[in-house]
């Protein structure tokens, strides 16, 4: 076991953090083994032969080619929920974690009706759902990879959550119902911003879910404010994830479309990454 660990240090010494490879070795081996690691570690009985021993392999290469290891793997854990990913949706960030212990901090009403716009792999809905039991959560998104993905999710986590495909660039062309939440992390990474992103972001995660043009930076942002505007509750809020560089505008949008204790909140860094609205 000690030569496997020594193996992957030495193919992964120089294209990351020492940090980066330990936490590697741990999922790696929880992830061929089926057992904990420290539990691998100290049982005489877990060892090398020949399937793990071409598994791990296989995954350091791929790591060597900088692909994400929740991909590799196909799974990460979301607010202590398994949530199976792949290239079809991107990979939940700690600072959406943030995001979705504010609203469920924030919630007053026994029974919301929650939206989830762009819901990818479904990990903002399935999370409420894991602490607001009562809610009635539904998470939509252009992409039936996604759409896919989320239902599978929702089915591995026993949770009960609405899955849909829809558009919301069109959401004009649909009738709605009323919703007393209505959340979203859209796309909000700049163009010019990708010179500053890793490889294994811009090589494997999906573009279209990472990226807005650089003269349209609030594209989705007003879309989903004026979809908000009509289909929120009176007195229902409207939360997002944001880009920390553009906090003072989105104040500005929120303001300008009609919504009040607008305010922002700031993510474990110091950085402005949520807003929320009141209709």
């Amino acid at each position: 076991m000690n030569a496997t660990i020594q193996y992957i240090k030495e193919e992964l010494k120089g294209l990351y953090p020492d940090s980066e490879v330990r936490a590697f070795i741990r999922l790696i081996f929880e992830n061929v083994y089926k057992k904990d690691f420290y539990k691998i570690i100290v049982d005489p009985d877990t060892g090398p032969d020949s399937h793990s021993d071409q598994a791990i392999r296989e995954i350091v290469s791929r790591l060597r080619n900088y692909e994400p290891v929740q991909y590799i793997l196909g799974e990460t854990v979301f607010y202590d929920l398994k949530i199976i990913v792949n290239p079809g949706v991107l990979i939940p960030r700690p600072e959406t974690e943030e995001l979705v212990q504010w609203i469920v901090d924030s919630v007053k009403l026994p029974s919301p009706n929650i939206l989830d716009i762009g819901t990818g792999s479904g990990c903002i809905a399935l999370s409420m759902k894991r602490f607001l039991n009562n809610a009635n959560i539904s998470g939509m998104d252009y992409s039936e990879v996604a759409i896919q993905t989320a239902r599978l999710n929702a089915r591995n986590n026993n949770l009960d959550v609405s899955f849909f495909c829809s558009d919301i660039k069109l959401w004009n062309l649909t009738d709605w119902q009323n919703y007393d939440i209505i959340v979203s992390n859209p796309p909000y990474v700049l163009e010019k911003e990708k010179r500053e992103m890793s490889d294994n972001v811009l090589k494997f995660e999906p573009e279209d879910a990472l990226f807005v043009t650089d003269d349209e930076p609030l594209e989705f942002y007003y879309i989903i404010a004026r979809f908000a505007r009509k289909y929120l509750s009176p007195e229902g809020w409207l939360y997002f994830e944001i880009n920390e560089s553009f906090g003072n505008e989105l104040v500005q949008l929120m303001s300008d479309e009609g919504f009040k204790n607008v305010e922002i909140k700031k993510d474990i860094n110091g950085k402005d990454r949520m807003l929320r609205g009141q209709k």
